[in-house]
């Protein structure tokens, strides 16, 4: 298939996702770009919201957000944000959060995870999981429904995202649904879409390799915390969307999670966008399938939370 002509011209002006030489970067300069954002604007305008506040949850920034006035027990959606453990942040998804309350009417609880190289493999997801948990064990504090909570991540936020989904089925949490966009979830590196779609296509192999050794150098490549494909059971895992696009070195990856789901007798919907490039999700001012795959992502979580007892 051939790119998308908004991924033609995103090329353009982003033909690299991270535009440094990986080589010499220093953990400073990692810090200082952190607090840049040259696609601010592209990320799509706040929505107004009813409730928006910032608190520490198990010692973890997050962010609260709630379209809806109100005291009513709302379903709920905890997000992961992307940015390969390296980069991302509550604030620079701010935007995306809003847009899913508002899709939703969801209570959306955004997790501000520490990245890497200042904490690595695995402080991303002990954060993670560690807001999960508090989600389903205080409820009331969110003013959400604990019968209807759902995890939703984009590519390293996705990793985190199956990576909790798994921990909550461990723990006995009945966790409503689980979407991954474009998700990291095998450090091998070692698919077709990783050979097609190397380099000039935003997100490459060298920036993906560079990601992996930031977060997780040395670790066991088939710990299922790093790399959820590998975890051996999968049966009673949450029911899954799973969206990937196609010219991204992750889409076989994301292809591959979803058929194991659906292997180990999971409900699963799998959908590839033709032509897009990884992290469009995020960037509804160059995408139009960025609302696309949102109005999917927030039909499938609302099926999920009527279907929730």
């Amino acid at each position: 298939m051939a790119l998308h002509p908004q991924a033609v011209a995103y090329l353009k002006l982003f033909p690299n996702d991270v535009s440094v030489d990986l080589e010499t970067i220093t953990d400073a300069e990692i810090r200082q770009l952190r607090v840049m954002d040259v696609m601010a604007e592209q990320r799509g305008v706040p929505a107004e919201l009813a409730v928006v506040r910032d608190e520490l949850v198990a010692g973890v920034p997050v962010r609260i957000y709630r379209y809806l006035g109100g005291d009513e027990a709302l379903p709920v959606v905890v997000y992961f944000h992307g940015g390969g453990w390296v980069y991302g942040s509550v604030q620079r998804n701010d935007s995306l959060a809003r847009d899913l309350a508002v899709r939703t009417g969801a209570v959306v609880v955004s997790v501000d995870y520490r990245l890497a190289p200042e904490h690595v493999f695995p402080a991303a997801v002990e954060d993670s999981w560690g807001v999960l948990a508090d989600v389903f064990k205080r409820p009331e504090h969110y003013g959400a429904d604990a019968s209807k909570v759902a995890v939703i991540g984009d590519s390293a936020g996705g990793n985190l995202a199956a990576v909790v989904a798994w921990q909550a089925r461990d723990a006995g949490f009945a966790l409503a649904h689980q979407v991954l966009v474009y998700p990291v979830v095998d450090v091998a590196m070692d698919t077709p879409s990783y050979g097609a779609y190397a380099s000039g296509f935003g997100l490459g192999a060298a920036e993906m390799a560079w990601f992996i050794r930031k977060y997780a150098d040395g670790v066991d490549a088939s710990d299922p915390r790093l790399a959820p494909l590998k975890l051996s059971d999968m049966s009673g895992l949450a029911a899954a969307t799973v969206v990937t696009a196609e010219c991204d070195p992750l889409c076989d990856e994301g292809a591959a999670y979803a058929d194991a789901l659906r292997g180990s007798g999971i409900p699963v919907e799998y959908r590839c966008y033709p032509g897009s490039l990884h992290g469009f999700f995020g960037l509804p001012g160059f995408f139009d399938q960025a609302g696309e795959a949102r109005d999917y992502v927030a039909a499938r979580l609302t099926e999920a939370f009527a279907a929730s007892p």
